[in-house]
Parts: structure tokens; sequence; C-alpha cells
């Protein structure tokens, strides 16, 4: 039995829902966009209600404390379809065993949710780390990121508080979306297809005059404070991996 899913948290979500409604036995789940046909399997589109996933999302809040919750839903965000298989599985099982199944890290579903849910964090910590905005012309700051994974969700509130008095806007070119703070509340924002690669890398006539100076200084600072028989760029890239190098000012 193949379940098919559109690949969002609540279709993920009415998919547990409907496995205990139907009970189908052996059952694999896949999105849309992963889904090939096959002759001889059977195959239920699995269609979103919200009442069916706030059903299972409560019950899964009784089952598991905030750290697994938070887990769960860090494994969501890999966009993994592996992931989704893992995290079908385990509520499936949630539901069907005794308390404590989630602490049964010899299941190999408990063992790749919490794996995902590890590799998710470490990419929000990364975010946090590394992202370097430019101010734009009209008071805003900008940053443009792909991360590996759908982490906005996870860095929304530190960003939040760290800068919580400018107006600044992270924008996912991957997955075309971002967020935007306006001093009072973070929105989510998308930008049309037409002017999207304004987004991938702002003309230096639309950054703010002093927007140079201050990445000029910034490579100062970091050429004056670096010390060259220190060097050691194996240990510089275990800390600081090639792909975030073109977030850092002092790397362009």
């Amino acid at each position: 039995m193949i379940y098919v899913f559109d690949g969002s948290l609540e279709g993920l979500l009415c998919a547990v829902y409907e496995w205990f409604e139907r009970k189908p036995g052996k059952t694999r789940l896949v999105t849309t966009a992963q889904y090939q046909p096959e002759a001889f399997t059977e195959v239920f589109e699995v269609l979103n209600d919200t009442k069916k996933a706030d059903r299972v999302w409560k019950g899964l809040q009784k089952k598991l404390d905030k750290g697994w919750m938070r887990r769960y839903y860090c494994c969501y965000l890999s966009e993994q379809p592996q992931a989704y298989a893992h995290l079908f599985e385990l509520s499936c099982s949630l539901f069907k065993e005794a308390a404590g199944a989630e602490n049964n890290y010899g299941d190999p579903h408990v063992l790749a949710v919490s794996q995902w849910a590890k590799k998710v964090e470490r990419e929000k910590h990364r975010m946090e780390a590394f992202i370097r905005f430019q101010q734009t012309a009209d008071g805003y700051f900008y940053c443009g990121i792909d991360p590996d994974f759908n982490v906005l969700p996870l860095i929304m509130g530190h960003f939040k508080a760290r800068y919580a008095d400018q107006q600044w806007i992270i924008y996912d070119l991957k997955r075309n979306y971002g967020l935007h703070y306006n001093l009072d509340e973070v929105r989510e924002i998308q930008v049309p297809a037409e002017d999207r690669h304004r987004f991938k890398k702002p003309a230096a006539s639309s950054l703010s005059e002093e927007e140079a100076h201050y990445g000029n200084l910034w490579k100062d600072y970091f050429k004056s404070t670096n010390i060259a028989v220190r060097k050691n760029t194996k240990l510089h890239v275990q800390h600081v991996p090639k792909r975030y190098w073109k977030y850092l000012t002092e790397k362009q």
C-alpha cells in the first residue's frame, strides 16, 4: 500500500490519521513529487484535513515531551523523503506501543528521526552564526541564504531578539520565501518570479552609501587580527565549511 501526500506537515499528520482509520497494514509514505506509479501496488491519496491533523498533533503532544516534539518538527524541516517516511512510521508506533517508545534507539525510526533533527539543528546554528546583513538604501538590513534544510522557522526568534531595533529581511533563495521584521512582528514574505534576481545579489545601487565603507572596515579588521604563522586551513574549514563562505563579508 502506498500513501501519497503533498509534502506538508498537515499532510503527513493526516496520513497517520488515515492509517489508523483504515488499518491497511504495511504502508509506504511518499510525496506527490516522489511518487511513481506501480502496476501491482494499491495507492491512496491523502487529502489534507485540518481537524484530522490537529487531532494527531495533539495526540503526539500527549505522547512526547517538548524536546521530542522539537525533534519531530526539525526532522520534518529536513524536507527529505526518507525523513518523512521515518516520521510516519514513528508516529504509528507511538500510538500503537506503550509510553516511552521514543526512547528506544534500537528502533531504526527513532534513531533516524533523532539524526535528521540533529542535522537540521546544526544547520540552524550555522545560519545564526554566519548570516551577514547588508544595509539597503531604504534602511533595511538584508541577507539572502540557501540553507541545506528549511531552517527559517527555527531562526526567526533568534534574529527578532538580537536585532529588535532594526528592520531586516532574510530570504531563502532555494525555497523562495523569507522573513520580514518591521520592528513590531515577523511576517513571511514571497517575491514574484520576475523580481527574484534582485534578491540573489542586490545591486550596488540598491545598497546604502555606507554599506561598502563598513564592508571594507570589517575586511581590514579581519586582516589585521589574522596571524599568518598560525594559519590552519584544515581546522578553519572544519569550523566554517566552505559552502558558508559566500555569506561572510571577510571572504568576499
